[in-house]
């Protein structure tokens, strides 16, 4: 007997493969606003200021009803229960999942199995608070006296690319401290910073809850020497503080219980900002904005947890995920903020989404059996249209995008604003539409141009059209408003590993890199492989990299 679920995913099919009573095809968006006026109203919803628009992508109301019933068949409700009840929805590792519960208010009573993870949280939350304030007020001073202007975090991965994404998106000039991000064990990346730093008046943050994390440590060893230089080894002491569980080894590393901050394993990396990963944002943004953060992401989780399915935008926009990758086949997709502050979502969300979602087994072990996340790449606009956007316009595979848009923004520049939300508004136009052989002609007809001329460049000159995006306004960029942006796309990740079966909260697949790298590191200290151990690929750059002479007058160690 068929079950609910097979059903569901098969009426998606079904409505792919049939034609519509129109005649056209089911990926084609262009006809569907000849059709109907009112599109816009009945694709798009809002939720505190923030407006999700789906009616540019090619989902008709008979798919739309077919995707909630595969949300129901699914029961993504029940699931999603689930999870905001503590139970160990990461089913792997036996975990709960839950990142809501750090921007939850006092009293919300999450609970991860016996534990009062809100309670947890607020504990966290309440030294963090103190601890900016001593930064912040002066109290709390580096080894020479002087006050700490700038704080360095140093993480990898969800220790780094989310409050990496949300310094970059909400630092002003008046904000209490500047913030710095060092993630990639590549040197290069300190050198960069160094020189815009002074020792005596920096806070370094170490992010890593094992205290164990290979890139991370190793930077951690490159800046506290620098530190140790400047103010010997007790007084880089004072300049440290750590985001960690592993007190043992802070305190090896010469950081004081005072200056430790945890977070728990039922929070994921990749959705940790929010808790003590997020210490770098409190004191470089100042509490009032890290809170506004929360307060953010706090709606999005209520109205996530309340809404009905077909209002609940979390849930819509990965319904529209799901029609992209397994009904019309699209496998990557585009994340366009056109806001020069929103540079790093797209690698956050890269992060986010592909950890989450690039699983090949469901929770139980079976193969998953359709395509589940897609590959996600980004940039800002008006950037991305100087650069990749020639394939999304013309390329042989449509690619979905996120059009991100801040209606007012923070500068006075107000012609310039206009511009750039018109580059963004005529982007997604210019994709749903295209342009048929039947105008370019009558374009260059106008122009004058030759008969012979016309034929020649009319292929060339097409846009094929009925290439989807999904618009996300925001009325202005504020921490409150990204804190519902980045809340929107970690409920769709859960969605979207309830509706194809996968645990979104494990990623086993980045351990295997980490095994092999910490076997070739001795060898590479060596100056030559193991024979036997690797394959003929790995053994043969080994030994050229061994034969590489170091470059004179550059300094190592």
């Amino acid at each position: 007997m068929t079950q609910p679920l097979d059903r569901a995913w098969e009426a998606i099919t079904g409505i792919v493969r049939a034609p519509r009573p129109d005649g056209s095809p089911p990926d084609s968006i262009r006809p569907l606003f000849a059709a109907d006026p009112a599109r816009f109203d009945r694709f798009s919803r809002r939720r505190d200021g923030l407006l999700l628009d789906l009616s540019k992508t090619a989902i008709t109301d008979e798919a739309l009803a077919a995707l909630l019933d595969l949300a129901r068949a699914a029961d993504l409700e029940g699931k999603r229960a689930a999870m905001a009840a503590g139970e160990a929805v990461n089913a792997t590792e036996r975990r709960a999942v839950l990142h809501m519960a750090l921007r939850a208010p006092r009293g919300s009573g999450f609970r991860a199995g016996e534990e009062d993870a809100s309670a947890d949280v607020q504990a966290v939350l309440e030294r963090m608070q103190a601890f900016c304030a001593s930064v912040q007020g002066g109290r709390l001073l580096g080894a020479t006296g002087e006050r700490f202007t700038d704080v360095l975090n140093i993480g990898i991965g969800g220790s780094d690319l989310g409050p990496a994404m949300a310094a970059r998106a909400l630092w002003t000039p008046d904000c209490p401290m500047r913030p710095h991000y060092l993630g990639n064990v590549d040197a290069h990346a300190w050198e960069a910073l160094r020189p815009g730093l002074d020792p005596r008046r920096t806070l370094v943050l170490i992010a890593s809850k094992t205290f164990t994390t290979q890139e991370t440590m190793a930077n951690a060893a490159l800046v506290r020497g620098w530190l140790a230089e400047a103010l010997g080894e007790e007084g880089a002491n004072a300049h440290l503080a750590a985001l960690s569980t592993n007190t043992k080894a802070t305190a090896a590393f010469g950081i004081g219980p005072d200056a430790v901050f945890p977070f728990r394993d039922w929070v994921g990396g990749r959705f940790s900002l929010w808790s003590a990963i997020g210490l770098s944002l409190a004191l470089a943004l100042g509490w009032e904005r890290f809170a506004r953060l929360l307060a953010g992401a706090r709606t999005m989780d209520e109205h996530f947890l309340s809404a009905p399915l077909a209002d609940n935008l979390p849930v819509l926009l990965a319904l529209a995920e799901v029609w992209h990758v397994n009904g019309l086949g699209y496998p990557s997709r585009a994340v366009l903020p056109y806001d020069e502050r929103l540079a790093r979502l797209p690698a956050h969300l890269q992060q986010v989404e592909m950890e989450s979602l690039g699983k090949r087994v469901t929770t139980d072990g079976a193969p998953v059996g359709r395509a589940t996340g897609p590959v996600v790449f980004g940039e800002p606009g008006t950037n991305a249209q100087h650069s990749f956007m020639q394939l999304l316009h013309q390329g042989t595979t449509p690619v979905p995008a996120d059009i991100i848009l801040v209606a007012r923004p923070d500068h006075p520049h107000a012609d310039s604003h206009r511009k750039l939300l018109a580059n963004g508004l005529a982007q997604a136009e210019a994709l749903m539409r295209g342009k048929t052989e039947a105008e370019v002609r009558a374009e260059m007809e106008a122009a004058g141009a030759a008969p012979d001329e016309i034929e020649r460049l009319l292929p060339h000159r097409v846009f094929p059209g009925n290439r989807p995006t999904a618009a996300i306004l925001l009325p202005r960029l504020d921490a409150f408003t990204l804190g519902q942006l980045v809340a929107l796309y970690e409920h769709k990740v859960f969605c979207l590993g309830a509706l194809w079966g996968v645990n979104a909260f494990d990623q086993w697949g980045v351990e295997l890199g980490k095994q092999l790298a910490g076997a070739i590191l001795p060898e590479l200290e060596a100056g030559a492989p193991r024979p036997g151990v690797h394959d003929g690929s790995t053994e043969g750059l080994m030994r050229e990299i061994g034969r590489v002479q170091p470059v004179e007058g550059v300094r190592s160690g």
